[in-house]
C-alpha cells in the first residue's frame, strides 16, 4: 500500500464494506450451525433441546428441528384461486412445488405482510406433507430448557386448545414462545381443506 491510499480518507462505501462482509460471515456461521443442528436432530444425536424460533405476524413460535425443513425467501409464490385466504400460494423450493400457508391468518389473527424478511420453512420431508409456513422473520436457534414454562393465564392460545400448540415458554427478556407441533398441524381437518 502506497503512501497515498493510506492518506485517504475512508469513503461512506468504504465504512459500509466491513459491516456487509461481518453480516455475510455472520449469516454462513448461522447457516452452518443450522445446518450441524437439524443433521444432528435427525439422525438422533442429543441436541440440547434446540428449537428454531420464528416470528409468525406478531407470535414468536419455536419449531422442532426435526419437524423444519429447508428455509427459503418468500419472494415468488403463485396465487392459487378459490383458496381459503390463509393459504397463500405455491412456491417452487429446489423443484419442489411446496403449499404455503399463513399460520397468522389460519388461526384467525391479522394477514402476515410480506415484506424483505419474510422467509417461507418447509417441513421436514419425514412429515411427507409439502407445505411450508410463511413467517415474519427467522429469529435463530433458541433452547426451551433455559426458558420458563408457563401457564397460559393472559386469554392466550392455551396448550391443548390447538393441537398445534404444545406448550408456551417465557425466556429471560419476558418473550412469550409458542412451541409449534407441525406433525400435529397436517393432520388437523381445516389445515387440510385448502379450498372455498
Amino acid at each position: 500500500m502506497d503512501q497515498t491510499s493510506r492518506d485517504k480518507p475512508a469513503t461512506s462505501l468504504d465504512r459500509t464494506r466491513p459491516d456487509a462482509g461481518l453480516r455475510r460471515t455472520r449469516l454462513r456461521e448461522f447457516q452452518a450451525q443450522l445446518v450441524e443442528r437439524m443433521q444432528a436432530a435427525q439422525s438422533g444425536a442429543r441436541v440440547s433441546a434446540s428449537q428454531l424460533g420464528v416470528m409468525i405476524g406478531q407470535v414468536r413460535y419455536l419449531l422442532d428441528l426435526q419437524e423444519s425443513g429447508e428455509i427459503v425467501s418468500a419472494g415468488s409464490m403463485t396465487k392459487v384461486p378459490l383458496t381459503k385466504d390463509w393459504y397463500v400460494g405455491v412456491s417452487n423450493i429446489r423443484g419442489n412445488l411446496t403449499s404455503v400457508v399463513d399460520l397468522a391468518r389460519f388461526e384467525g389473527r391479522d394477514v402476515t405482510n410480506l415484506d424483505h424478511s419474510c422467509r417461507v420453512v418447509a417441513f421436514a420431508p419425514s412429515l411427507a406433507f409439502n407445505s411450508g409456513l410463511l413467517v415474519s422473520q427467522v429469529l435463530g436457534l433458541r433452547n426451551a430448557a433455559e426458558m420458563e414454562e408457563q401457564e397460559s393465564s393472559d386469554g392466550g392460545i392455551r396448550p391443548g386448545q390447538k393441537p398445534w400448540i404444545v406448550k408456551k415458554y417465557r425466556d429471560r427478556d419476558a418473550n412469550i414462545w409458542t412451541q409449534l407441533s407441525l406433525a400435529a398441524l397436517v393432520q388437523d381437518q381445516d389445515f387440510l381443506h385448502i379450498g372455498l
